[in-house]
């Protein structure tokens, strides 16, 4: 028998491949597929700008109402800076409204989950299934970055701030918010494939963890305002390192990759750990959602 298949072999050695063949991804097909994903988005988006100027009006009613609430509050919100509270409120709405956005990326596909049309989307000659992923986290950035940029436009115009800003600092603020899109994106989409449906979704994104994510952090009040274990909790919040880096951006005119953003008794970080910090949770929101898609649909 050996004998056979030696000489079988001899004789069709020609048809066996010298090299072992790769099969990569193409790229340009996977572009392609972002792109008619997102186009899909964009045009839900499109049919329902409702959606998008009620995502634009909510923020402003925080600043003018918080704003117009602690108007004459004779205090210093800002360390040793003597800054109105509006002006202490701006980042902290800005970076809230980055992540209420982004809390509500998975929304289209868990509808695409109990409409079917996922299934669809799955069973079509797609190369790469990541592109579902990619292009939910482009147009969450793309929508959410627009309506960051008009609610800055017209606090800046309100406020008639007219402080002007170096380009590192807004090239570090708008780092920030893409690391914020981006980290909270992944996390809904993740929710989006292992909640059963739409109801459950909704309800922990709006009554679990929006408001109380929004209280425990520095968005409304300096940590000195705050007794210890909520100090201790906003720590914790990847939220207030974002809010702190920005606000020091904006008000702090020393501000260094060395400046403090937390200085507690307890906890001292600067901002060059606050934004490792924020890029190693960025990371791992990002392949926990890969391989959950790659767990369920590969």
């Amino acid at each position: 028998m050996r004998t056979k298949s030696k000489q079988y072999i001899q004789k069709h050695d020609k048809f066996i491949p010298r090299k072992i063949i790769k099969f990569y991804l193409n790229k340009q097909k996977t572009y392609q597929e972002i792109q008619q994903i997102s186009k899909r988005l964009y045009i839900q988006t499109y049919r329902r700008p409702l959606s998008l100027i009620i995502s634009i009006i909510q923020p402003l009613l925080w600043l003018t109402l918080f704003g117009a609430l602690f108007q004459y509050a004779p205090i210093y919100l800002f360390e040793k800076l003597n800054v109105q509270y509006r002006e202490f409120l701006n980042p902290g709405i800005i970076i809230f409204t980055g992540f209420n956005s982004s809390i509500n990326a998975g929304l289209p596909i868990i509808f695409d989950r109990e409409f079917g049309f996922l299934n669809r989307i799955l069973i079509s000659p797609i190369s790469n299934k990541n592109s579902l992923i990619y292009s939910c986290i482009l147009h969450t950035w793309t929508i959410t970055t627009f309506q960051i940029l008009i609610i800055t436009l017209i606090t800046f115009y309100k406020n008639n701030n007219h402080n002007t800003l170096a380009i590192s600092n807004i090239i570090l603020n708008f780092s920030i918010i893409t690391m914020i899109i981006t980290s909270i994106s992944s996390i809904s989409i993740y929710n989006a494939f292992i909640l059963p449906g739409h109801i459950e979704f909704i309800a922990i994104t709006s009554l679990f963890v929006n408001l109380p994510t929004l209280f425990a952090s520095t968005a409304l009040a300096p940590l000195s305002f705050m007794p210890t274990w909520l100090q201790i909790i906003c720590c914790i919040n990847p939220l207030t390192y974002a809010i702190e880096i920005m606000r020091n951006s904006i008000l702090n005119q020393t501000f260094n990759i060395k400046t403090l953003i937390i200085n507690t008794s307890w906890l001292e970080i600067n901002v060059q750990q606050g934004i490792i910090l924020l890029i190693f949770i960025n990371v791992i929101n990002f392949l926990l959602v890969k391989k959950i898609i790659k767990y369920k649909y590969d």
